[in-house]
């Protein structure tokens, strides 16, 4: 007799048929589908996998596939709440051990990293297995400037991306984010974002991630960075916020892995666009004060005078000052303290001067991993300062 899932609106089979591997295509032409099931079945027999997606596969040309229809998943650049619960729900009923999810141009991924990630999860070794990209020093700045460095400290976890276009799951831990989207589609935010490592992490779920070398990013269609920048800030605020009770208690790093080098930093050719990244700080410090004054204590408002007074290659943002800016800029989202649109709007021209910082640093001669590593280190020395303010707000204003 079937059973009631614990998602709603999902029934599990009586008899579930082992079917190992549920891949997850978003949508793509046919020639990447190719490519990524041909690399697929070098490490998995056709009969162990099952592949899904939205596109129309020519079903004669894999007749060892087992081949299901579904909604394409990941079609801009991130997974959301609904592709968790649609990714449950689909193990489910195909009778799935585990699921694998590929974003876009998740073809340009070599089959050993393919294999890893869904290795990982299959022998049960893992539950969420997460890739570490090999990208070059500009991309996924984001990531590097406030995503992986507020994920390390708050959630002691060193996954270098947590925001991955690809992802490897259990099937437990697919119920525990096909969960949390449920709660997301029940208030009609089926689009918001998930955060995987979080959810893990407080779930106590296993966590592992695999170098699976370079990767073609694909861009996010439609959207600018003046909305891209607050919606992904924004839902990595909120889901901090909601498992505040969880980050405030003290937790052990993981220890490090060594992987293999990223890409070579850019030249100091390819670094021009500097000047436009410090013109829009000084602008917005110009123009900012009122909004900053209510959200930054003066120490930090300190800091930004000095900053606006440096340009060109001597640009340089102390690490604990751009952790000390993001941790205060969480708080004020959490209080409240100014409209959450305005106030993410108003953290922009702070990131792109860090970036211009970045930039001038790994110019300069160091690393960029070796950067973002001591950025991230910043912010879990400094994690105190954060849960000093966010148990007593008040105690540090002006």
């Amino acid at each position: 007799m079937a059973t009631a899932d614990s998602i709603s609106g999902v029934t599990a089979p009586s008899a579930r048929r082992s079917a190992g591997l549920l891949v997850l295509l978003s949508s793509m032409p046919p020639e990447q589908l190719v490519e990524i099931i041909a690399k697929l079945t070098v490490s998995f027999a056709p009969e162990d996998l099952i592949i899904a997606g939205s596109d129309a596969f020519e079903a004669d040309n894999y007749p060892a596939l087992r081949i299901v229809p579904t909604a394409a998943i990941n079609t801009s650049w991130m997974l959301t709440a609904a592709d968790f619960v649609n990714a449950y729900q689909l193990a489910i009923k195909t009778g799935a051990q585990s699921i694998l999810m590929l974003g876009p141009e998740a073809n340009t991924l070599g089959a050993s990293g393919l294999c890893d990630l869904a290795k990982a999860v299959l022998t049960g070794s893992t539950d969420l297995a997460v890739p570490r990209y090999d990208l070059p020093p500009h991309a996924r700045l984001i990531t590097s400037a406030i995503l992986y460095p507020l994920v390390r400290a708050l959630f002691a976890s060193r996954v270098r991306f947590p925001m991955a276009l690809d992802v490897g799951l259990s099937l437990r831990m697919a119920e525990c984010l096909a969960g949390a989207g449920h709660r997301f589609n029940t208030l009609n935010q089926g689009d918001a974002f998930l955060w995987p490592v979080s959810e893990a992490t407080v779930a106590g779920l296993t966590i592992n991630q695999f170098g699976v070398g370079p990767r073609t990013l694909p861009h996010a269609t439609g959207s600018d960075f003046n909305t891209i920048f607050p919606k992904i800030t924004g839902s990595l605020f909120a889901d901090i916020d909601a498992k505040a009770a969880f980050w405030q208690r003290f937790r052990q790093l993981q220890p490090a892995h060594s992987f293999a080098p990223m890409q070579p930093a850019i030249s100091t050719n390819s670094i021009a666009e500097i000047a436009p990244l410090l013109q829009a700080f000084q602008l917005a410090y110009k123009n900012l004060q009122e909004i900053w004054q209510l959200i930054l204590p003066p120490s930090s408002l300190l800091g930004l005078k000095r900053l606006s007074a440096t340009d060109g290659a001597a640009f340089r943002m102390p690490e604990r000052l751009w952790a000390r800016i993001v941790f205060d800029f969480l708080l004020a989202h959490r209080l409240r303290t100014i409209n959450r649109g305005h106030l993410l709007g108003a953290l922009i021209p702070l990131y792109l001067a860090w970036v211009a910082s970045h930039f001038n640093i790994i110019a300069s001669g160091i690393d960029s991993e070796s950067h973002i590593e001591t950025v991230a280190a910043a912010f879990e020395a400094d994690k105190t300062y954060l849960v000093s303010r966010w148990r007593w707000p008040d105690r540090f204003n002006p």
